[in-house]
């Protein structure tokens, strides 16, 4: 017998407000054309000044529970991935282990950016594979319009905010690739990239917040490679093929890089979800946002294996494979 970490719930939250292509001309020197061109996005949704990453993550975290009936007294562990919390601490899980009435188990963030949710995934699965949680509430939530430089035409047009959330489950398998629930994890990270997108702020370096910077052309040529690998080693290590992939749902960061590593792994693109055109890039949120876009479209059924991955500042960077 194999424990397995299987999907039982999933939702997602955006706040209502929503900056057009058209929108943002008003604001930088830009235009439609160019953004669509160059990223794929034509949208954006922006939170609202009550709207706190705790606040969207509650929503997503309410949505996925609601989803599949489940009790919130029942989870036992909180796994959130957000690079902008509510607060230096405490934890903005914690804020929504608080909301949600839990007063059990344990609740933490997890910090790798856009890969985060990729992190709290297989953070996550090994709870429940060594048997310390039973239920796990995994979410990823952004506020990254807190964080921008709105006179920065490369980065601000790019981002927008939202979260996303699943609740796992230990169930048991029989070990093979036939199982439901997540079949592999695979993480990655290299800190000589820095400066290649960071925020140039913090408590401890400059006692702000600090606004994102990005070398946008770096950054797509490691995302190509890096997530190739990752994913290459992914599927060769579960003995599956990418023909053999349902859905392939990436970080949703830039239209080109999605397509350009779906082209490289050899997956359909009639196979991708692609939702950063009505999304933007929400960081860590983007996975688990479009997951629910996808299970509330009927995309994704039971027993389709799907795959995840992302890359983000630091570098960090890896995948999933999850059998729904």
């Amino acid at each position: 017998m194999t424990i397995r970490s299987v999907v039982i719930g999933s939702g997602h939250y955006l706040p209502e407000k929503c900056l057009t292509n058209a929108d943002m001309t008003k604001l930088v020197d830009t235009s439609d054309e160019w953004i669509v061109e160059r990223t794929g996005i034509r949208q954006r949704h922006i939170a609202a000044e009550h709207e706190t990453t705790s606040y969207l993550a509650t929503k997503a975290a309410e949505a996925a529970l609601d989803s599949g009936g489940i009790d919130p007294a029942t989870i036992d562990l909180i796994v959130l991935a957000t690079a902008t919390p509510d607060y230096t601490f405490p934890s903005t899980a914690t804020q929504v282990q608080a909301a949600l009435g839990i007063t059990g188990g344990a609740a933490f963030d997890v910090q790798a950016v856009c890969s985060g949710f990729v992190y709290a995934v297989a953070t996550a699965d090994n709870f429940i594979k060594a048997g310390s949680a039973k239920r796990v509430l995994v979410i990823g939530a952004e506020t990254f319009s807190r964080i921008l430089d709105w006179t920065d035409r490369a980065t601000c047009v790019l981002f927008g905010d939202g979260a996303g959330a699943i609740v796992l489950e230990a169930q048991s398998g029989d070990g093979s690739n036939a199982d439901r629930g997540v079949l592999s994890t695979h993480l990655r990270s290299d800190g000589r990239y820095r400066d290649k997108l960071y925020v140039d702020g913090g408590p401890s370096s400059s006692m702000t917040t600090g606004h994102l910077r990005m070398e946008g052309k770096e950054v797509f040529r490691h995302a190509v490679a890096n997530l190739a690998e990752t994913v290459e080693e992914s599927l060769r290590r579960s003995g599956l093929r990418a023909d053999e992939i349902n859905w392939f749902v990436p970080h949703q960061a830039n239209r080109r890089i999605i397509d350009a590593t779906a082209k490289k792994l050899g997956i359909d693109p009639s196979r991708v979800v692609i939702t950063v055109d009505l999304h933007g890039n929400t960081s860590a949120a983007s996975i688990p946002l479009a997951l629910s876009v996808a299970r509330q479209d009927r995309r994704i059924e039971t027993g389709n294996l799907v795959l995840i991955e992302a890359m983000g500042g630091g570098f960090t960077w890896g995948s999933a494979l999850i059998r729904w």
